[in-house]
């Protein structure tokens, strides 16, 4: 059938309008002043100031809501790991007369703010009742200006402060820093919550908690005795209200259904070494951590005949100040169900092996340890095939001297991309953490795991080990579906390292005995970082049966990731000095109710094409009528 020429016009303008909507960027759901935010938390010991906040990945903006019980003004910021200088702090208020301000500042010390020459933050409400300042903004993650720190997937160190009136003056009494991890993939209220859960505690009760420094204590339990096939789909610490501060980790290990386990409680790493058996951790819980669900389509698979039966749980005390008489009842509560997953998933342990080999020099501003892990054997080990692992999730793990921490990936010699990390890892803030998007590790892939650390503080040599003061180096990758390799740890040739320092050593131990003979300067501190990473790496694999294998490996280069444009300010100038090397990239559109966006939106080539089209479509329309 012919069609009119106004009619083909028009046919024309729809394909027209639908392109151009396609074309607009996708801004994602942008948070606005009435928005539920997911996340909360107290920021200070006394619960006078209240965090919320919730963020668009696809934007790029996270936005904040901060409550206080105080008439006066109220301030959020993100601060760096060492100093308040230099910090951003977004501050805000009502005046007696009712009207509002809001400002984004910095510190230029540790008492005086300075307002940004760019206005990165929205204000999105600021809100005065008889007994709290409310006040709700949104900010991009990386703004161009060089005054805002960036929001990243790293541990970040929030900044609340606040005052008892509207003079802007900071009170170190009332001013706090709160270890958060910001960007947390999924809340709890988000999962499937089965209604035939069920219960079940692994725990050591009444323990008498030694007075030293350091006890690693360890016994084995059953897990749930079930006839057909559960699944262990969430986990949380139980611990003594009065002993928090002493349990450092929880770690519960599958064991092998041939081994033959010792009764009792005992040192997990003493004198019987009975008690170290069982390597394959299933669920973990360190400092700083709370509960963890797992993603509904993942879980420990129990009361199948390949599954464990019986457990090894160990839990770290760390009695500092040496108290005697303390009695603990800590361990895990598990979460099981008859609602089965799709997927029944294993952790994969990597990293430096903790043992003396493992050394950090005293005085190091920065020192790098590194642990390789090849997979190519991982099927021989296995004894059946290995699909492709399926990562979800990580727990990273050092001791006191931790500064950053990665799992960086290989294939084929080339590097495929960094699979979790956290630059400004915090020891008293250890949880299990979602990735963003879930990695696929093939057979053959190399995983190489880089941990920085800083001894300021030290004037001796601190060696891999238990204790607290000693130094680990440890990533956990949570995947699925589950195989049998319970670790794959890398450690470097200690002979060759003693050498390249000047020192002689015939065997491992007069290699490790060699780093006390150092004299330890920046000069020899990066020496030994360089050797160490030069050195072959011995690679042992282990399975959830203790099959032990060995390999050889080199550490390979890491590239950095580039940091991601800036996002341009919408609310106030750039100054000059504040602009970046990773240059710019235009702020998200505002969004209407209804989610459509404004031509602003559109690429510059799209308006003039759709200018240019419109004025065509247009005279063909006037011709046709």
């Amino acid at each position: 059938m012919l069609q009119t020429p106004g009619a083909m016009a028009c046919a024309l303008l729809l394909r027209l309008l639908l392109l151009m909507a396609l074309a607009a960027p996708s801004q994602g759901k942008r948070l606005g002043p009435t928005s539920r935010l997911r996340y909360s938390r107290f920021l200070d010991p006394s619960n006078v100031i209240f965090l919320r906040w919730d963020f668009d990945l696809e934007a790029e903006i996270i936005t904040f809501e901060l409550q206080v019980r105080t008439a006066g003004w109220v301030g959020l910021g993100v601060r760096n790991r060492y100093t308040s200088v230099g910090s951003d702090l977004v501050v805000g208020g009502v005046l007696p007369d009712g009207n509002v301000y809001f400002s984004d500042q910095h510190l230029v010390d540790e008492d005086t703010l300075e307002e940004d020459g760019s206005q990165d933050a929205e204000l999105l409400g600021l809100t005065e009742d008889a007994v709290y300042t409310t006040m709700r903004f949104s900010r991009p993650f990386r703004s161009c200006d060089a005054h805002d720190q960036d929001i990243t997937s790293d541990t970040m160190r929030v900044l609340a402060a606040y005052g008892l009136d509207d003079t802007l003056k900071l009170d170190r009494e009332r001013t706090f820093v709160k270890s958060i991890f910001l960007l947390q993939m999924a809340h709890p209220d988000d999962l499937d919550v089965p209604e035939d859960t069920i219960i079940h505690d692994l725990e050591i009760t009444d323990f008498l908690v030694p007075e030293d420094d350091t006890t690693y204590t360890c016994t084995f339990l059953p897990l749930p005795i079930v006839s057909k096939k559960h699944h262990i789909y969430k986990f949380e610490p139980k611990l003594a209200y009065h002993n928090e501060t002493m349990v450092h980790h929880i770690l519960v290990y599958a064991c092998g259904n041939a081994s033959v386990l010792p009764a009792g409680i005992s040192d997990c790493y003493g004198a019987d070494p009975a008690f170290s058996l069982c390597s394959q951790v299933i669920v973990g819980w360190a400092v700083g951590g709370t509960s963890y669900q797992f993603p509904d389509d993942v879980g420990i698979s129990i009361g199948t005949p390949l599954d464990p039966q019986w457990i090894r749980l160990e839990i770290h005390y760390s009695n500092f100040h040496n108290l005697a008489g303390v009695y603990d009842s800590s361990g895990i509560r598990m979460y099981y169900t008859t609602q089965l997953r799709k997927y029944d998933m294993g952790v994969l342990q990597l990293g430096f092996l903790t043992f003396p080999i493992h050394f950090v020099p005293p005085g190091a501003e920065s020192f790098m340890s590194y642990g390789l892990c090849k997979t190519e054997k991982f099927e021989e080990m296995n004894g059946a095939p290995v699909p492709d692992i399926q990562v979800y999730g990580y727990l990273l793990h050092t001791h006191l001297a931790g500064r950053a921490l990665k799992a960086v990936q290989y294939r084929n010699g080339s590097q495929l991309r960094t699979i979790c990390k956290d630059d400004f890892y915090d020891f008293n803030l250890q949880e299990t953490r979602d990735l963003p998007r879930r990695v696929e590790i093939k057979l053959g892939d190399e995983l190489l795991v880089q941990c920085n650390y800083q001894t300021l503080d030290r004037d001796s040599l601190t060696y891999g080990g238990p204790s607290t003061m000693n130094e680990m180096c440890l990533i956990f990758l949570f995947y699925y579906p589950r195989n049998n390799i319970s670790s794959c740890m890398g450690y470097p040739d200690i002979i060759y390292v003693a050498h390249e320092l000047g020192e002689e050593a015939s065997d491992s131990m007069e290699g490790m005995m060699a780093m006390n003979n150092v004299e330890w300067t920046p000069e020899s501190i990066k020496k030994a970082e360089k050797t160490c990473k030069e050195a072959q790496q011995t690679v042992i694999i282990k399975t959830i049966d203790e099959i032990v294998e060995n390999t050889t490996g080199w550490i390979p280069e890491i590239i950095p990731t580039p940091r991601g444009h800036c996002l341009e300010s919408s609310g106030g100038k750039v100054e000059p000095q504040d602009k970046t090397p990773a240059g710019y990239r235009a702020a998200p559109v505002a969004l209407s109710g209804s989610g459509t966006a404004t031509w602003r939106g559109l690429s510059l080539a799209a308006l003039l094409f759709g200018q240019g089209a419109l004025s065509w479509l247009l005279a063909t329309l006037q011709a046709g009528v």
